[in-house]
């Protein structure tokens, strides 16, 4: 029985999550070691909260509520939960040290999520206390709002833990889809082509960037490639590429894209920079 979620890392998609949990009734914990991280954390909720307000979605008091049950923390020792869900840089041993130094303050049977969306989740447990209850879930960006969520087993998750799981993101309103641990789980590995045959198109010359979202667009799909990949962060988004390349052997079709690469080389990030593959004002 689930009813103390601590998300740990208050970046985007921490505090999106965060804000899920508490919209769900969840009592939530947001950690960060950087209280000015924690603070932005806390504006950007706040704003978040007020623009369903705004769209009639909650009422001025729902909001309050919400907000209430958030505790915002800066201490490891605070993070007392019955799960506890990672949000952290993609580095397997940073995942694992806040695991295993989590493992400390919470009984054996908490379960540890990792947001990750490219490390292996078998890799991870396989160093962390108790890797039984080591599970993926993988949220999508931004948390608050995107229904989906790959629920991944690791090779020593408990199916029991899994299930757990799954049934938690139904309480949160997501939409989840079990699946095994593999290079890039099923999303990444699907979508890994969209944003990769894109880049080839306008590298060989054979369209714009433009050209290619508009495309993409007006057959049905919600986005075009590069303006996700701005959305997403192109720093992020070359990572799980330059991750699921390493997982599989350097397979041509998963071979970073050059345009890409550069794009980060000059910290043109996307929207978070106000510039990516498009240029954005404020």
């Amino acid at each position: 029985m689930i009813n103390t979620i601590c998300v740990i890392g208050a970046g985007t998609m921490g505090s999106g999550i965060a804000q899920t949990a508490a919209q769900n009734g969840f009592y939530t914990l947001l950690f960060d070691i950087n209280a000015e991280v924690l603070e932005k954390a806390k504006v950007a909720i706040e704003k978040s909260l007020q623009f369903l307000v705004e769209k009639q979605k909650i009422s001025a008091q729902e909001k309050e509520n919400i907000f209430a049950g958030i505790r915002f923390v800066t201490d490891t020792n605070d993070c007392l939960a019955d799960i506890i869900i990672e949000a952290i840089v993609e580095k397997v041993d940073a995942k694992v040290a806040i695991f295993n130094q989590l493992a400390e303050v919470n009984h054996s049977e908490v379960i540890f999520a990792t947001n990750t969306s490219s490390l292996s989740v078998s890799k991870i447990q396989s160093k962390v206390q108790q890797p039984q209850r080591v599970v993926g879930m993988h949220f999508f960006n931004p948390a608050q709002v995107m229904k989906l969520v790959e629920v991944v087993k690791g090779d020593q998750t408990l199916d029991s833990v899994a299930q757990t799981v799954y049934e938690l993101c139904l309480q949160l309103k997501k939409t989840p889809v079990m699946c095994k641990d593999a290079p890039g789980f099923i999303v990444n590995r699907v979508a890994r082509h969209y944003y990769l045959e894109a880049m080839k198109l306008v590298e060989n010359g054979i369209a714009t960037i433009e050209n290619v979202d508009e495309t993409m667009e007006a057959s049905g799909f919600k986005m075009g490639p590069f303006k996700l990949m701005d959305i997403i962060g192109n720093d992020i988004n070359l990572t799980v590429t330059q991750s699921l390349y390493e997982a599989c052997d350097k397979a041509e079709r998963f071979k970073p894209s050059q345009l890409q690469i550069d794009k980060v080389a000059k910290g043109e990030l996307g929207k978070k920079t106000q510039k990516g593959f498009y240029e954005y004002n404020g």
